[in-house]
């Protein structure tokens, strides 16, 4: 495995998967795509073993019998590859709405400013291309809002489907164990990482950067919708409570 390993969660993705996208991704310096197929039944798993055997790629393919939800094929797929040595890890979204050029700046900060984990961050300011409706906008900064809070630190963009990571002892330790949700995994790894457990202590929230995204789309089909903010709402009170229990064992309460 090379030195930078992307993990991307599939299910369903047969039409969607852009191959030619994906390879100017697997193009740049050093990266290896994981692409964990999350018990698709609509050929996904056959496009993805198709695009791993070309020759001008590096990448495999993890798959799943069942479908077992984003969060763990994610889990999964990060384990992997810290298992095979990966020098940083991190995940992307199979819609490709973070862009291949915008993964190179992430990987290219991280090795930069020397830090454990770096963020996409979608800051809709002059000279970044954001494309996202106005509803989803303001909806995803109310519950972008709430996930600060319950991580009690000032992170703007929680959601954001490209996240680095350096491998550490605190992120060994926050991927041990099954996220409780689907959708709000973020929020759960993050706080993993800054509160640790007795025997792994946390990270400093000042070894996380936000790198804001010059570019960034809202790609049709997108398995989450406006409907499911009360569910993504339910969630986040499940997190800040897991949250809040770690805290207490964290400090032996």
């Amino acid at each position: 495995m090379r030195k930078v390993a992307l993990i991307v969660p599939c299910y369903q993705e047969a039409q969607r998967f852009d191959p030619e996208g994906f390879a100017a991704m697997a193009a740049l310096p050093d990266v290896t795509l994981v692409l964990v197929d999350d018990g698709s039944t609509d050929g996904t798993g056959e496009r993805l073993l198709g695009f791993a055997a070309r020759p001008d790629v590096d990448a495999e393919v993890l798959a799943f019998p069942r479908n077992r939800g984003k969060a763990e094929a994610v889990r999964h797929g990060l384990r992997h590859a810290l298992a095979h040595g990966a020098e940083l890890v991190g995940y992307v979204d199979a819609d490709l709405a973070t862009a291949p050029a915008e993964v190179g700046r992430l990987i290219a900060s991280l090795e930069a400013e020397r830090c454990a984990v770096m963020l996409g961050s979608r800051v809709r300011i002059l000279g970044a291309s954001i494309e996202r409706s106005a509803l989803r906008h303001y909806v995803a900064r109310v519950l972008a809002t709430a996930f600060s809070l319950a991580l009690r630190a000032p992170v703007y963009d929680t959601q954001c489907g490209a996240k680095l990571f350096r491998p550490t002892a605190a992120l060994e330790a926050a991927l041990s164990e099954r996220f409780l949700t689907r959708w709000s995994f973020d929020v759960e790894l993050l706080g993993r990482l800054l509160i640790g457990t007795p025997q792994v202590p946390g990270l400093p929230a000042a070894q996380m950067r936000e790198l804001p995204l010059r570019a960034w789309r809202d790609v049709p089909g997108s398995k989450l919708g406006l409907a499911d903010a009360p569910r993504i709402a339910w969630e986040a009170l499940r997190v800040s409570l897991d949250l809040a229990r770690r805290r207490r064992r964290a400090r032996g309460g």
